[in-house]
């Protein structure tokens, strides 16, 4: 017999959510110009994401929206994708994550930041019902002000779905 423990109402730092993720971009990732599908990088990025979300949730989490994202700079066949992920906010049961994307180029060394984006990611329990996560604790100045910007993004992210609910059915 085992007995999960629940800590919900301890909170966790945001450093122990941070997960790393790198990939080589091969050709089977690629389009017609041999640069990596956006989707992939989407995929990558929901990975990444996720990943953070289960360490701070300390179990199954699903991804509830995913924010805009932007391509910069296109990732070559044999280029390192590296991710970055953090929790930035816990509002319950759902929780804001942070993720950035870099391509290395493995002969030069040479890095550029190619994407970013923002999740809502929500923690449940093994029957798949949202479950209460601790709170985070941002420690740094970088991390109260990523705190403080997610409360923003979360405000505009609801107003989107209200909005979107109202809409007439065609």
């Amino acid at each position: 017999m085992t007995t999960e423990t629940k800590t919900t109402d301890q909170p966790r730092t945001t450093s122990d959510s941070r997960s790393e993720y790198t990939e080589i971009c091969l050709p089977n990732d690629t389009n017609m110009l041999g640069t990596m599908l956006g989707g992939r990088v989407m995929h990558l990025v929901d990975v990444c994401g996720a990943i953070a979300a289960m360490r701070h949730a300390r179990g199954p989490v699903v991804t509830a929206s995913v924010d805009q994202m932007t391509f910069l700079h296109p990732i070559h066949v044999g280029e390192l994708v590296r991710l970055k992920s953090q929790v930035n906010r816990v509002f319950h049961s759902s929780m804001e994550v942070g993720v950035k994307v870099w391509v290395e180029n493995l002969h030069t060394g040479g890095m550029k930041h190619t994407s970013s984006a923002y999740l809502t990611f929500v923690a449940l329990d093994s029957q798949g019902a949202r479950v209460r996560i601790p709170p985070i604790l941002p420690e740094t100045e970088e991390e109260h002000r990523r705190y403080a910007q997610a409360a923003k993004r979360r405000a505009n992210r609801l107003a989107m779905k209200n909005r979107t609910r109202a809409e007439p059915e065609e």
